[in-house]
């Protein structure tokens, strides 16, 4: 059965521990990233759990930003919690847990989040081969990202909320 819940500072150790299963070395947030993010904006993370197991996360600060820069993921403090966009830093399922939807599940419980909470949309970055992927939930790839996070080429990708709300 599978749940999701809210993170709080005592899941550093299992937020390091999914983390490290699913990302290389150089792109991977280490414990002191997640304790830094956990005392800023805990409430921008989400915990995928498999009969009381934790088995994924998905996490991102709130940002008045379009893009995510590469400052953002080793200063929590640029976190704003009234920002228009809730980015998306990570999103981690654990290989053995994998090809079930867990991934599919964050994210529209992350992009759920967003829209109640008000936000303009979501922000995420993406290697080239993931971009199918999130276009299935509404995202939209705007170019090659200035970030050089873990010396990967990333691709910026938004789902734009104020789009639907100009339909509706």
């Amino acid at each position: 059965m599978f749940s999701l819940r809210a993170a709080t500072p005592a899941d550093v150790d299992v937020l390091t521990y999914i983390e490290a299963q699913c990302f290389p070395e150089a792109e991977k947030a280490t414990r002191e990233s997640f304790e830094a993010r956990l005392a800023v904006f805990a409430d921008s993370f989400l915990i995928l759990m498999k009969d009381d197991r934790p088995i994924g996360l998905i996490d991102g600060m709130i940002t008045n930003s379009r893009t995510i820069t590469d400052d953002m993921f080793e200063d929590a403090t640029l976190h704003n919690p009234d920002g228009h966009w809730q980015s998306i830093f990570g999103l981690a399922v654990l290989p053995s847990e994998r090809h079930q939807g867990c991934a599919s599940s964050l994210i529209r419980a992350f992009i759920e989040k967003a829209r109640q909470e008000g936000r303009d949309g979501v922000i995420l970055t993406c290697k080239e081969h993931l971009i199918p992927f999130y276009s299935t939930f509404g995202f939209v790839s705007t170019g090659v990202s200035k970030s050089v996070h873990g010396g990967a080429v990333w691709y910026d990708m938004e789902l734009d909320f104020r789009q639907e709300r100009l339909k509706n």
